[in-house]
Protein backbone atom coordinates (compact mmCIF):
# COMPACT_ATOMS: atom_id res chain seq x y z
CA UNK A 1 0.00 0.00 0.00
CA UNK A 2 1.24 3.40 -0.82
CA UNK A 3 0.70 5.92 1.92
CA UNK A 4 -0.04 9.76 -0.28
CA UNK A 5 -0.36 13.41 0.59
CA UNK A 6 -3.90 14.45 -0.51
CA UNK A 7 -3.10 17.91 -0.69
CA UNK A 8 -0.51 17.34 -3.36
CA UNK A 9 -3.13 15.81 -6.00
CA UNK A 10 -5.77 18.59 -7.66
CA UNK A 11 -8.79 16.92 -6.90
CA UNK A 12 -9.49 15.97 -3.46
CA UNK A 13 -12.50 15.11 -1.40
CA UNK A 14 -14.51 17.69 0.31
CA UNK A 15 -14.22 16.06 3.64
CA UNK A 16 -10.64 16.47 3.18
CA UNK A 17 -9.72 18.84 6.02
CA UNK A 18 -12.38 16.79 7.92
CA UNK A 19 -10.10 13.53 7.32
CA UNK A 20 -7.20 14.93 7.78
CA UNK A 21 -7.87 16.05 10.93
CA UNK A 22 -8.90 12.78 12.01
CA UNK A 23 -5.34 12.00 11.56
CA UNK A 24 -5.88 9.72 8.15
CA UNK A 25 -3.89 7.93 5.92
CA UNK A 26 -4.46 7.72 2.37
CA UNK A 27 -3.88 5.32 -0.41
CA UNK A 28 -3.90 5.28 -4.23
CA UNK A 29 -6.48 3.99 -6.57
CA UNK A 30 -6.02 4.31 -9.98
CA UNK A 31 -5.65 8.06 -10.35
CA UNK A 32 -7.44 9.13 -7.53
CA UNK A 33 -6.99 9.01 -3.53
CA UNK A 34 -9.28 7.25 -0.73
CA UNK A 35 -8.93 7.54 2.91
CA UNK A 36 -6.96 3.82 4.09
CA UNK A 37 -7.87 4.00 7.15
CA UNK A 38 -7.28 6.38 10.46
CA UNK A 39 -4.28 6.35 12.90
CA UNK A 40 -1.94 3.96 12.69
CA UNK A 41 -2.06 0.59 10.86
CA UNK A 42 -3.38 -1.43 14.27
CA UNK A 43 -6.51 0.49 13.71
CA UNK A 44 -7.65 -1.11 9.96
CA UNK A 45 -8.31 -4.27 11.95
CA UNK A 46 -10.21 -2.50 14.53
CA UNK A 47 -11.97 0.04 11.74
CA UNK A 48 -12.88 -3.37 9.96
CA UNK A 49 -14.78 -4.64 13.40
CA UNK A 50 -16.68 -1.44 13.34
CA UNK A 51 -17.87 -1.46 9.82
CA UNK A 52 -20.03 -4.74 10.95
CA UNK A 53 -21.81 -2.54 13.14
CA UNK A 54 -21.70 1.18 12.50
CA UNK A 55 -19.38 3.09 10.30
CA UNK A 56 -19.82 5.72 7.23
CA UNK A 57 -16.81 5.93 4.56
CA UNK A 58 -16.09 8.41 2.10
CA UNK A 59 -15.59 7.07 -1.16
CA UNK A 60 -16.50 10.26 -3.06
CA UNK A 61 -13.28 10.10 -5.07
CA UNK A 62 -14.26 6.98 -6.68
CA UNK A 63 -15.49 7.24 -10.39
CA UNK A 64 -19.30 7.25 -10.94
CA UNK A 65 -21.17 8.82 -13.84
CA UNK A 66 -25.10 9.37 -15.02
CA UNK A 67 -27.03 9.23 -18.30
CA UNK A 68 -30.68 10.09 -18.61
CA UNK A 69 -32.88 10.54 -21.88
CA UNK A 70 -35.23 8.30 -23.70
CA UNK A 71 -32.19 6.26 -25.33
CA UNK A 72 -30.20 6.07 -22.34
CA UNK A 73 -31.38 2.16 -20.96
CA UNK A 74 -30.95 0.69 -24.78
CA UNK A 75 -27.12 2.51 -24.58
CA UNK A 76 -25.95 1.33 -21.71
CA UNK A 77 -27.05 -2.08 -22.40
CA UNK A 78 -25.38 -1.77 -25.70
CA UNK A 79 -22.31 -1.08 -23.61
CA UNK A 80 -22.59 -4.75 -22.58
CA UNK A 81 -23.73 -3.97 -19.18
CA UNK A 82 -26.97 -5.10 -17.09
CA UNK A 83 -29.49 -3.02 -16.61
CA UNK A 84 -32.09 -3.68 -13.73
CA UNK A 85 -35.46 -4.42 -15.14
CA UNK A 86 -37.28 -1.91 -12.61
CA UNK A 87 -36.71 1.57 -11.53
CA UNK A 88 -35.34 2.19 -8.38
CA UNK A 89 -33.07 -0.87 -8.14
CA UNK A 90 -29.69 -1.82 -8.60
CA UNK A 91 -27.59 -4.62 -10.19
CA UNK A 92 -24.10 -5.11 -10.36
CA UNK A 93 -21.61 -6.11 -13.23
CA UNK A 94 -18.98 -8.79 -13.48
CA UNK A 95 -16.47 -5.94 -13.56
CA UNK A 96 -17.47 -5.06 -9.60
CA UNK A 97 -19.36 -1.62 -10.79
CA UNK A 98 -22.86 -1.14 -10.08
CA UNK A 99 -25.83 -0.29 -12.52
CA UNK A 100 -28.28 1.88 -11.03
CA UNK A 101 -31.95 2.39 -12.26
CA UNK A 102 -33.28 5.60 -11.24
CA UNK A 103 -36.02 5.75 -13.67
CA UNK A 104 -37.36 4.64 -16.59
CA UNK A 105 -34.92 7.34 -18.58
CA UNK A 106 -32.12 7.78 -15.87
CA UNK A 107 -29.09 5.82 -15.45
CA UNK A 108 -26.36 5.86 -12.47
CA UNK A 109 -23.22 3.85 -13.04
CA UNK A 110 -20.84 3.37 -9.74
CA UNK A 111 -17.38 2.15 -9.50
CA UNK A 112 -16.45 -0.78 -7.46
CA UNK A 113 -14.94 0.17 -4.05
CA UNK A 114 -10.96 -1.31 -5.09
CA UNK A 115 -11.57 1.54 -7.90
CA UNK A 116 -10.82 -1.18 -10.61
CA UNK A 117 -13.68 -1.44 -12.47
CA UNK A 118 -13.12 0.41 -15.62
CA UNK A 119 -16.89 0.66 -16.72
CA UNK A 120 -17.37 4.44 -16.10
CA UNK A 121 -14.20 5.63 -18.12
CA UNK A 122 -15.38 3.70 -21.21
CA UNK A 123 -19.32 4.91 -20.91
CA UNK A 124 -17.67 8.08 -20.40
CA UNK A 125 -15.47 7.95 -23.45
CA UNK A 126 -18.24 6.05 -25.22
CA UNK A 127 -20.86 9.11 -24.62
CA UNK A 128 -18.16 11.87 -25.91
CA UNK A 129 -17.62 9.64 -29.44
CA UNK A 130 -21.55 9.05 -29.76
CA UNK A 131 -22.51 12.85 -28.65
CA UNK A 132 -23.28 13.79 -32.09
CA UNK A 133 -26.06 10.44 -32.74
CA UNK A 134 -29.12 12.32 -31.55
CA UNK A 135 -30.92 9.62 -31.86
CA UNK A 136 -29.98 7.86 -29.31
CA UNK A 137 -31.23 10.43 -26.95
CA UNK A 138 -28.54 9.85 -24.53
CA UNK A 139 -27.62 12.80 -22.15
CA UNK A 140 -24.71 12.34 -20.25
CA UNK A 141 -24.81 13.60 -16.12
CA UNK A 142 -20.98 13.86 -14.65
CA UNK A 143 -22.00 12.89 -11.08
CA UNK A 144 -18.51 12.79 -10.29
CA UNK A 145 -18.50 16.51 -9.88
CA UNK A 146 -22.16 16.78 -9.11
CA UNK A 147 -22.55 14.34 -6.28
CA UNK A 148 -21.02 13.34 -2.88
CA UNK A 149 -20.79 9.44 -2.45
CA UNK A 150 -21.42 8.59 1.41
CA UNK A 151 -21.15 4.72 2.72
CA UNK A 152 -22.82 3.86 5.94
CA UNK A 153 -22.43 0.39 6.95
CA UNK A 154 -23.25 -2.20 9.83
CA UNK A 155 -26.03 -4.01 11.38
CA UNK A 156 -27.23 -0.84 13.24
CA UNK A 157 -27.60 1.45 10.20
CA UNK A 158 -30.82 0.83 9.57
CA UNK A 159 -31.73 1.59 12.82
CA UNK A 160 -29.56 5.04 12.95
CA UNK A 161 -31.09 5.95 9.48
CA UNK A 162 -34.62 5.98 11.28
CA UNK A 163 -34.00 9.11 13.26
CA UNK A 164 -32.57 10.92 9.86
CA UNK A 165 -34.72 9.33 7.66
CA UNK A 166 -38.65 9.09 6.67
CA UNK A 167 -37.89 5.51 4.36
CA UNK A 168 -37.80 2.31 6.16
CA UNK A 169 -34.76 0.86 5.31
CA UNK A 170 -34.50 -2.06 7.73
CA UNK A 171 -32.97 -4.73 6.16
CA UNK A 172 -36.30 -6.96 5.60
CA UNK A 173 -37.70 -4.27 4.00
CA UNK A 174 -35.09 -2.39 2.25
CA UNK A 175 -32.98 -5.71 0.32
CA UNK A 176 -30.14 -5.23 -1.18
CA UNK A 177 -29.95 -3.89 -4.49
CA UNK A 178 -33.11 -1.26 -3.48
CA UNK A 179 -33.37 2.21 -3.81
CA UNK A 180 -34.69 5.32 -2.25
CA UNK A 181 -34.67 8.49 -3.27
CA UNK A 182 -35.34 10.31 -0.48
CA UNK A 183 -34.14 13.01 2.23
CA UNK A 184 -31.64 11.87 4.41
CA UNK A 185 -30.59 14.46 7.37
CA UNK A 186 -33.16 17.13 5.23
CA UNK A 187 -30.67 16.83 2.18
CA UNK A 188 -32.18 14.77 -1.15
CA UNK A 189 -29.86 11.90 -1.27
CA UNK A 190 -30.36 8.33 -3.89
CA UNK A 191 -29.76 5.96 -1.59
CA UNK A 192 -28.63 2.49 -2.49
CA UNK A 193 -28.78 -0.95 -0.40
CA UNK A 194 -25.71 -2.96 -1.50
CA UNK A 195 -23.79 -5.24 0.99
CA UNK A 196 -20.59 -5.89 0.80
CA UNK A 197 -19.90 -9.52 2.01
CA UNK A 198 -22.41 -10.24 5.01
CA UNK A 199 -22.77 -6.70 6.10
CA UNK A 200 -25.80 -4.44 5.17
CA UNK A 201 -23.89 -1.37 3.25
CA UNK A 202 -26.08 1.55 2.46
CA UNK A 203 -24.35 4.48 -0.19
CA UNK A 204 -25.60 7.47 -0.44
CA UNK A 205 -25.60 10.37 -2.83
CA UNK A 206 -26.48 13.79 -2.57
CA UNK A 207 -25.45 17.15 -3.60
CA UNK A 208 -21.60 17.71 -3.25
CA UNK A 209 -21.94 21.34 -2.27
CA UNK A 210 -24.28 19.65 1.14
CA UNK A 211 -21.65 16.97 2.16
CA UNK A 212 -19.85 18.29 4.94
CA UNK A 213 -23.49 18.93 6.62
CA UNK A 214 -24.45 15.62 5.59
CA UNK A 215 -20.99 13.93 6.90
CA UNK A 216 -21.93 15.80 10.47
CA UNK A 217 -25.02 14.99 10.84
CA UNK A 218 -24.47 11.14 10.05
CA UNK A 219 -21.63 11.29 12.44
CA UNK A 220 -24.16 12.79 14.99
CA UNK A 221 -27.26 10.37 14.60
CA UNK A 222 -24.17 7.50 14.98
CA UNK A 223 -23.33 8.75 18.37
CA UNK A 224 -25.79 6.77 20.77
CA UNK A 225 -24.58 3.91 18.63
CA UNK A 226 -21.19 4.43 18.95
CA UNK A 227 -20.35 4.84 15.64
CA UNK A 228 -17.80 6.56 13.42
CA UNK A 229 -16.00 7.29 10.16
CA UNK A 230 -13.16 4.05 8.74
CA UNK A 231 -11.72 4.28 5.51
CA UNK A 232 -11.83 2.34 2.18
CA UNK A 233 -9.79 -0.88 3.93
CA UNK A 234 -12.18 -1.88 5.90
CA UNK A 235 -15.48 -1.50 4.01
CA UNK A 236 -12.36 -3.96 1.02
CA UNK A 237 -12.12 -6.39 3.68
CA UNK A 238 -16.15 -7.20 4.06
CA UNK A 239 -16.17 -8.47 0.56
CA UNK A 240 -15.16 -11.92 1.39
CA UNK A 241 -17.65 -12.82 3.82
CA UNK A 242 -20.90 -14.47 4.08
Amino acid sequence: MIILDPTTVPKRSQLNKRHIASHALFKEFGDTLLVSHYGDNESIKEEHKQSQTLSVCDLSMLPRTGFKGQGAPSWIEAQNLILPAQANTAVQQSSGSLVAKLSDQEILVLSDIFGQSKDVLHLSEKAEIDHNNHDKQVYSLPRGDSHCWLAVTGTLAAEMFSKICGVDLRTHKFTSGDIAQTSVAKTNAVVIRHDLGSTPVFYILSDISGVEFLWDCLLDAMTEYNGYPVGVSALQRLINER
